[in-house]
């Protein structure tokens, strides 16, 4: 909650402007009983109509003024609450965009969108009943019991008595419901994946026919969330029947009280009157303060949640150049093992553009303990091991291998999604973790086999909101194979894609998407497996292109085709994360057997 408060804290003073407001309206609202009291034992008894006109005026115009000031503090309060909500979540995007891939493994994406939407929902709505009535209904009760006091002290001892018994119920109420809210939220990240799954693969979910088996899935997910919201709802269910059912036999006690008290001529008639009025807005106060705990039981559950993401350490931190990479790597337990494979960054007298280092990494390694003793290191299986290679500026090094054997990690290393747990990537000389993120984007084009494409225009998606010329664009589309393909759609570029391009072919698409990468001329361009749906023939042609309008561009293809790497300037092989083969084609024909299988079986062993 102390993060909570940053974002209240610049709206803090219009806050306390609608708090003040808020202390008006309902100090008003306590002098109309009084009135109604006066007008009753004072007024009405001389028979004189102008002193009952001015009291009634009175009571008439605290009435108006009561209105007009709660409806001016409770549209402060959602403006307010708006502003404070509104730089929350922003924030909370902004930090969303800024998490490492490991981060994001770790929160989900689902969890992450649920506490974007739903938990900042249950945050603003905490603001903003919280001023709206958590302000007001104690204002209204303590003023009455005060007032009830100087009224009859005997009458408001019956009434206050009540109060314990409510405060206790309330107490265990919330603490058993702000857990249950909590697995609620969790339960609904589950719903956020499933209905995401379900949007990204309904074409295959129709193909199989897997309507109904899916229709079952979210229907468990959705019950859990169900009976856990059932749960709470019960919980909470019980304070105000309770809260009623107490102030209600208080109000009994306080009429049979009263009515022995008027017979003894000890209170006043107006007295129980007034006393009645303010017995009521005591028990609307107190049934208000306790929907208040219900709406800040999901708040503060929320809350949390959102906390647990803006606090979240940075483990990917930008390291000063030439500090000891052991040291400032956000992974140094690893280190502990192999400290032989540490180095510091250096700079060779003519770099390479791209250098892996005895680079070993692996995906789920926050699974283990985080006690370096309790680790065998010789058991654990690591998505790449030791992987060295040197590409220099203009060459193209190609990327073969088996499903899983690393070559997608290789790049998710190289643009820094995720940072080695042992040696060192290094581009121009530089270790990547010492280059600024927005100097390490502007290096590469990347198009991936399944990547995004959004509902705009074929023109917006290959800009990609990076101000680029039409005449940049209109290259990057020829040196694609796609002028032909765009020319022949409804408005050329001007062409509107749906989400992740339905209207178009998978070699249309990718063919856009190379465009995409190749539109700013990179210092290093990336197509991983994105020329799987093209033909030979336009492969061939793309492969062309990118030589002759890119030449000083350093391209990484991962392919599955022998033919779309076959010219590469360094070959690597890989299996199960280790290098087994590197050279050039003819090279590796005769070098390395797996090469040859997959030759064999794709060109029939043709060099």
């Amino acid at each position: 909650m102390k993060t909570l408060y940053r974002y209240i804290k610049p709206v803090l003073w219009p806050m306390l402007l609608g708090l003040l407001l808020k202390f008006i309206a309902a100090m008003l609202d306590l002098t109309i009983p009084y009135f109604l009291e006066t007008i009753i034992d004072k007024a009405a008894p001389t028979g004189e109509i102008r002193q009952i006109l001015f009291w009634g005026l009175v009571m008439l115009f605290c009435s108006i003024l009561a209105v007009v000031t709660n409806i001016r503090a409770n549209r402060m309060a959602i403006i307010n609450s708006s502003k404070a909500t509104k730089a929350l979540r922003h924030d909370l995007f902004a930090k969303i965009s800024l998490l490492s891939a490991r981060k994001t493994d770790e929160f989900t994406v689902s969890s992450l969108v649920s506490r974007l939407t739903a938990d900042s929902y249950n945050v603003n709505n905490m603001l903003v009943r919280v001023q709206r009535i958590g302000v007001r209904a104690p204002f209204l009760l303590i003023g009455g019991i005060v007032i009830t006091l100087t009224m009859d002290p005997i009458l408001t001892l019956v009434l206050v008595a009540m109060l314990p018994i409510i405060a206790i119920v309330v107490y265990f109420v919330t603490k058993y419901s702000v857990p249950i809210y909590t697995r609620c939220q969790l339960i609904l990240d589950r719903l956020v994946r499933t209905v995401q799954e379900n949007a990204t693969g309904v074409r295959i979910i129709k193909a199989l026919g897997k309507d109904a088996s899916e229709r079952k899935r979210f229907d468990k997910i959705n019950s859990a969330l169900a009976d856990e919201d059932k749960k709470a709802g019960i919980i909470m269910a019980i304070t105000n029947p309770v809260a009623t059912i107490v102030l209600n036999l208080g109000l009994t006690l306080v009429v049979i009280v009263g009515a022995r008290r008027v017979n003894s001529g000890l209170t006043e008639p107006g007295t129980i009157i007034a006393f009645l009025s303010y017995f009521t807005i005591i028990l609307n106060a107190m049934l208000s303060i306790t929907r208040i705990f219900v709406i800040c039981s999901k708040g503060a559950a929320s809350a949390a949640r959102i906390e647990g993401v803006l606090l979240a350490e940075d483990d990917m931190p930008i390291l000063k150049e030439g500090t000891d990479s052991e040291s400032n790597n956000s992974n140094s337990y690893f280190y502990n093992f192999k400290k032989s494979n540490s180095v510091e960054l250096e700079y060779d007298p003519i770099p390479a553009r791209i250098e892996f280092q005895n680079v070993t990494f692996k995906y789920n390694r926050r699974n283990f303990s985080t006690d370096p003793q309790s680790i065998d290191i010789d058991y654990i299986e690591n998505n790449l091991t030791n992987i060295s290679f040197k590409l220099e500026r203009g060459q193209t090094l190609g990327i073969i291998g088996a499903t899983g054997s690393g070559k997608s990690t290789i790049i998710n290393l190289l643009i820094r999604f995720y940072d080695p747990d042992e040696g060192i990537v290094r581009i121009d000389g530089r270790d990547i973790r010492s280059i600024p993120r927005e100097e390490l984007c502007k290096k590469f084009g990347i198009a991936f086999q399944n990547d995004f494409i959004m509902a705009n225009s074929i023109f917006e998606n290959i800009n990609f909101g990076r101000n680029l010329t039409e005449e940049q664009i209109n290259r990057a589309i020829i040196l694609a194979q796609a002028k032909e393909m765009i020319d022949d759609l409804p408005g050329g570029t001007s062409y509107r894609l749906t989400a992740r391009g339905t209207n178009i072919s998978g070699g249309q698409k990718q063919r856009m998407l190379i465009a995409r990468a190749a539109a700013s001329e990179p210092e290093i361009l990336i197509l991983d497996d994105s020329s799987s749906a093209l033909d030979y023939r336009t492969d061939a042609n793309l492969r062309k292109a990118l030589h002759q309008s890119l030449p000083n561009t350093t391209t990484i293809i991962i392919a599955q085709r022998i033919s779309s790497i076959m010219n590469a300037d360094l070959i690597l092989v890989l299996d199960e994360g280790r290098i087994i083969g590197r050279g050039k084609h003819s090279e590796l024909l005769r070098s390395c057997h797996e090469y040859k299988m997959i030759s064999d079986t794709q060109m029939g062993g043709a060099e």
